[in-house]
């Protein structure tokens, strides 16, 4: 379990992960995603995630660099993911968007590259062959050294087990939504059992969860906030959470989550609570 925010996960090629995150959906082009960055990279954060579809690859590649330069850190140890959106899948379009998302961050190279969104039977007829031309495409990057590692993103296990079935070589990440209120067992459950690391986006349930009494109660037990639970919760069930914010306090509050330990009570406790709020897609009916 990760014990200290520069703690890592081991990945199934070997490659290390920091088992906390730092997130930038919904955080706009521009100077403020910049200082986010930096001041996450100041305060700890060593896990830097975006996606192609945000917006703001050359803002977080920009913050990173300027954080490199400040603060003495070097490269080798921040971890880097961005993501393929939906409109980029299949064989060549992966790699030519891969090639826009790399130029855009202005990195030597990307840590972990992920599919955005599996392609589902709703939309696509053929979305088995999709995803695997996608995937075929994310194994040549790999293999030539152009990530560090490959990964998925809101895939559901009936979307992972045809990939594992053809793959070469096998997924080492899935990030789903994942909070209290909206935990996704079943889908972490067969990503651990098959070696595949899970990040959890929206680890606050885009907010709402915040004000759950029964978090509440057992922040106050700790002197900690609910926030502080939900992302303790997530790192004792070996999933890493990627809080997002642009405030420098809240980034900073937000990690200091590793002084205090949850019961099994209160673990299953929190796996017990419903309904709180979020996102709560569903990817075989989100439209792709």
């Amino acid at each position: 379990m990760i014990n200290k925010i520069n703690d890592t996960l081991t990945l199934n090629n070997g490659y290390k992960i920091p088992g906390l995150g730092f997130g930038t959906w919904q955080s706009a082009s521009g100077q403020i995603t910049v200082n986010a960055v930096k001041a996450a990279l100041k305060a700890g954060y060593r896990n830097i995630d975006t996606a192609s579809v945000y917006g703001n690859e050359e803002s977080v590649g920009e913050g990173i660099r300027q954080a490199m330069n400040e603060y003495d850190i070097k490269r080798e140890e921040i971890f880097v993911s961005t993501k393929l959106w939906n409109d980029s899948r299949g064989y060549d379009n992966a790699l030519k968007a891969f090639e826009q998302s790399y130029n855009r961050l202005g990195l030597d190279y990307i840590d972990l590259y992920m599919i955005h969104w599996p392609a589902v039977a709703k939309w696509h007829d053929n979305w088995q062959e999709i995803n695997l031309s996608t995937w075929k495409a994310f194994e040549k990057l790999y293999s030539e050294g152009q990530v560090k590692s490959i990964g998925l993103s809101n895939f559901l296990p009936h979307h992972i087990q045809p990939l594992l079935d053809s793959c070469t070589i096998k997924p080492m990440v899935n990030q789903i939504e994942y909070h209290p209120g909206f935990g996704q067992v079943e889908s972490a459950s067969f990503c651990h059992s098959n070696g595949i690391v899970v990040e959890a986006w929206s680890p606050f349930g885009i907010g709402q969860v915040l004000s759950n009494p029964t978090l509440m109660e057992i922040a106050s037990k700790y002197g900690k906030t609910s926030a502080h639970v939900c992302l303790r919760w997530l790192i004792q069930k070996d999933i890493i959470p990627l809080p997002k914010s642009v405030h420098e306090n809240r980034i900073i509050e937000n990690a200091n989550i590793f002084d205090f330990t949850l019961t099994s009570e209160e673990m299953s406790l929190i796996d017990s609570l419903d309904n709180l709020g979020g996102m709560c897609f569903d990817p075989d009916e989100a439209k792709s």
